[in-house]
């Protein structure tokens, strides 16, 4: 048996990445995303923390099981892993996530990104000052996202929420309903003169939205970033960090030099992955 056959992970046709990803148990987003953007070599390895409903009290209990899903995937040997959830990695304000990031690293032994910071390194990575907020999320959570957002620096032009609390619901929603918000949102004479932005942030990692992504981008003239989109892109960004090949930019940019991400939009087009 050659070197190559004793890890599957070395062979260029073979999984020689996998992603360890945590996401709210009733999340039906996250994992086909994530495996519709990366090629069959890279394997997603998921762990499910308790949550049936987007809120405040739900939220903050879920995040108890976090360390346990991360200890988890551990086991299976993972090369990084993503926190999967935007409001769960945001509800207790600045510094949370960077402090869940390094207790969901400790626990796997490998380097971890959760998605509210990885949103904020994928913002300034556009250079993005102005955003408008697509979420499908109540008032409460959505004043918690738009705080979050403006304590890292970001003015908040426009912000609209559904008002869906049921996760499931969340995840029945679709790339046109996104399409269908950001417009409303942003589209022509939405918002006040003089209150342009630089990005557009749809937000929930159980919101099917980056298959939006392009056409969004195509119509608005901005970038527009999803909450799975800047979390797996921020979760590439460590892996090269912590010693894989640098991915390259642009659509279909490489990944440890033969395995390729089917990266939407702007992020993966523009910005540098190895920009923290």
């Amino acid at each position: 048996m050659s070197e190559t056959d004793d890890d599957p992970r070395s062979v260029d046709d073979g999984a020689r990445i996998r992603i360890g990803l945590i996401v709210p148990s009733s999340n039906t987003t996250a994992e086909p995303e994530f495996r519709r953007a990366l090629p069959e070599g890279v394997t997603v390895h998921g762990a499910r923390m308790v949550l049936e409903s987007v809120t405040v009290d739900e939220l903050d209990a879920m995040s108890e099981g976090a360390v346990r899903a991360a200890e988890l995937l551990g086991h299976a040997d993972v090369d990084a892993v993503a926190y999967a959830c935007t409001t769960g990695s945001l509800l207790h304000g600045p510094g949370f996530d960077v402090e869940l990031e390094e207790r969901v690293s400790a626990a796997a032994g490998a380097p971890a990104v959760a998605t509210a910071r990885s949103v904020v390194r994928a913002l300034e990575a556009l250079d993005a000052e102005r955003i408008a907020v697509a979420t499908p999320y109540t008032a409460d959570l959505d004043e918690k996202e738009r705080a979050f957002l403006e304590a890292a620096g970001f003015g908040v032009v426009a912000l609209e929420g559904l008002g869906i609390e049921a996760n499931v619901e969340i995840g029945a929603l679709t790339p046109a309903d996104a399409r269908e918000q950001v417009r409303t949102l942003v589209g022509d004479e939405a918002l006040a003169p003089g209150d342009d932005v630089d990005a557009v942030f749809v937000s929930c990692t159980n919101y099917t939205s980056l298959a939006a992504v392009d056409e969004l981008e195509a119509d608005l003239g901005v970038p527009v970033v999803t909450s799975n989109g800047a979390t797996l892109w921020d979760v590439l960004r460590v892996l090269a960090a912590d010693g894989a090949d640098a991915p390259e930019t642009g659509t279909g940019s490489g990944l440890c030099g033969t395995l390729a991400v089917d990266g939407s939009g702007a992020l993966f087009e523009r910005a540098s992955p190895g920009r923290r």
